[in-house]
């Protein structure tokens, strides 16, 4: 298994709009590519010195195949779905390969 990790400090100014977008929106829709067969959102207690609230989010990918499938077929359209927010959040994405799960 994969995880698609996305790592978003957003800021506190759209918070509340931006956090109901992911719930009921992007995240459902991310589901929908089926290249992910579960979704963790999770908000890190963290005091960033830029401000904003930072959250992490874990896609649960099957295969490499089908996070390779998602960069190919998926990531460009649900990346640009985010430009209502442009300019306030940032956000990272790591890949994690899960090695053992207990």
């Amino acid at each position: 298994m994969y995880i698609y990790n996305v790592t978003i400090n957003v800021e506190e100014s759209i918070h509340s709009e931006w956090l109901k977008w992911m719930k009921e929106e992007h995240i459902p829709e991310m589901l929908d590519t089926g290249k992910f067969k579960k979704a963790l959102m999770t908000r890190v207690m963290v005091t960033e010195a830029m401000g904003g609230i930072t959250y992490s989010v874990q896609y649960t990918a099957q295969s490499k195949a089908d996070l390779d499938n998602y960069y190919k077929e998926d990531a460009d359209s649900m990346r640009e779905k985010s430009k209502v927010f442009e300019g306030k959040f940032v956000a990272f994405r790591t890949e994690m390969q899960v090695i053992s799960e207990q």
